[in-house]
């Protein structure tokens, strides 16, 4: 169904669509085939503020961007993932989502350059009226919806972050952030130094040492670092004996069943984790290298995101001398390096600062309910997917501790199913309600990295159980959203035009 217009009170011709997605990457990609698939009489549009969609994996251009999870995992659980690569470039990662969107006729929904500044929601005619700047042309439009779906993720895509370095402007060479990597950049024979220790900087340190004349990780700490393969055998086999369709699915079950029972052991076994984990990097690395010091952190496995390498390129690149790791502060930059508080300095004729990112959930839009402002702090995560006392508002964010996309099918189907319940109830507004305002709460993302630590405190909150508990959890996910019911009493479910006749006081 396409959309179509709306006259009312206060938004007389403005364009209407029974839901909005906000964000064209892998989440919006998904939750609009969830949705068409489910409810192809449901119009929709997704609102892209960039110019192609993709999300994380059309934005980041720097050398050997790549996937951390592997694509049978991290792929939709509709379409199945047929190279032989498991761990995948960002290339082939944007080629399957636009496959996926233009197949399923999802392209013709979106509209690029479309950034959505704030949302209002009338509960009085149970939609938002969402404000949008239009960048291709200029201009400001409004769009209404019953329903506003946020699948941007939760990192600033304009700016990354950079913390303050002592002496930045004395350096004489070149400074870029990887989230907005120089086309005309020539790092070819030239000294690279990558300050971080995180999956960007881990996948950066071998894709430069390829043309650089030496690359160095600078790390104020160790990050947990494995190898993995790039191709999964059991995946590969599995496709040429059952099909793309059946092997692509047991390759999935078998990758979220390992994911799985490899967090749980870093969980419940940190120490016999951190043992094996060193092991493994030091049969990789050349004798006698310092291991300790560079590949051992204060922290237990998974507390933070163990950062993976496929086929070992990190460590070929240091044993082959063309990459090196130091661990140490910075003191300063100088005009022809960084000066370390060690007293060391490194040469750079590059610094790269591979230092985080910037979080900002929902895109950044500003939300108001009735005209009361919504102020993120004051509301409670319900089942991960909506906000307490926020109407028709459903938001994907996906794990942080296993495969982004296999959060994101589970509550797109959750959504689903609620649409379908509310349709056959004769219902249109649905907004969970704490019954105990005085819940204790803990952080939504309750997670070490410093990217999240930096702005936890204006984020929404997460409670401790069902159904105000955000679950890092596939299997768990499943039996609260694939396999129970969408009604629950903390989801309070009405019907806007019998509460305006219970509003209406007889003469």
């Amino acid at each position: 169904m396409s959309s179509n217009f709306v006259a009312g009170p206060f938004d007389a011709g403005i364009e209407h669509v029974d839901v909005l997605i906000v964000g064209a990457g892998i989440s919006g990609i998904g939750a609009a085939y969830y949705l068409q698939r489910e409810h192809p009489g449901r119009s929709y549009a997704i609102l892209e503020a960039r110019g192609a969609t993709g999300g994380t994996w059309d934005l980041f251009r720097y050398p050997g961007i790549r996937s951390d999870s592997d694509l049978h995992t991290f792929g939709y659980e509709f379409k199945p993932w047929r190279d032989d690569h498991a761990i995948a470039t960002a290339d082939k990662i944007l080629a399957y989502l636009r496959e996926t969107a233009a197949e399923n006729d999802i392209d013709r929904n979106i509209r690029f350059h479309h950034k959505v500044h704030s949302a209002s929601w009338s509960s009085a005619d149970a939609r938002w009226i969402v404000d949008v700047e239009r960048s291709d042309v200029g201009a400001r439009t409004q769009i209404s919806a019953n329903w506003l779906f946020c699948a941007g993720g939760y990192y600033r895509y304009d700016e990354g972050y950079t913390p303050h370095f002592e002496g930045r402007d004395r350096f004489t060479g070149r400074i870029v952030h990887p989230q907005h990597w120089p086309e005309d950049l020539d790092y070819t024979g030239k000294n690279v130094v990558v300050i971080g220790s995180g999956a960007t900087a881990v996948t950066l340190l071998p894709a430069l040492a390829e043309r650089a004349g030496h690359v160095t990780m600078l790390q104020r700490s160790p990050t947990y670092i494995m190898p993995v393969p790039s191709k999964d055998a059991f995946a590969n086999a599995a496709k040429k004996l059952l099909g793309d369709k059946l092997g692509y699915a047991l390759a999935r079950r078998k990758n979220i069943g390992q994911q799985r029972a490899v967090y749980q052991f870093c969980q419940r076994y940190p120490a016999l984790a951190k043992k094996i984990i060193r092991n493994v990097n030091a049969k990789r690395l050349p004798d006698g290298y310092p291991v300790d010091e560079h590949f051992s952190p204060a922290y237990n496995p998974w507390d933070q995101r163990l950062c993976a390498v496929p086929d070992s390129d990190l460590f070929r690149a240091i044993r082959n001398g063309s990459a090196s790791v130091v661990t140490d502060r910075i003191a300063t930059f100088t005009e022809n390096g960084i000066l370390l508080e060690s007293g060391r300095e490194i040469d750079a004729d590059i610094i790269v600062t591979a230092t985080g990112l910037n979080l900002q959930v929902f895109g950044g839009m500003s939300l108001t309910v009735d005209g009361e402002q919504v102020n993120l702090p004051d509301h409670v995560a319900y089942k991960g997917m909506m906000l307490s006392d926020v109407p028709n508002f459903a938001y994907a964010i996906g794990y942080t501790n296993s495969s982004w996309t296999l959060k994101v099918g589970l509550l797109c189907e959750h959504f689903c199913r609620l649409l379908s319940h509310m349709d056959a109830n004769g219902l249109d507004t649905a907004r969970p309600v704490l019954s105990d305002p005085d819940m204790a709460t803990r952080p939504l993302l309750d997670f070490a990295a410093g990217y999240v630590q930096r702005s936890v405190d204006l984020l929404p909150r997460q409670g401790a159980g069902r159904p105000w508990l955000t679950s890092m959890s596939y299997h768990s996910d499943v039996k609260l959203l694939r396999n129970d019911s969408v009604v629950d009493t903390a989801l309070q479910l009405t019907n806007s035009a019998d509460v305006r006749s219970r509003a209406v006081v007889p003469a």
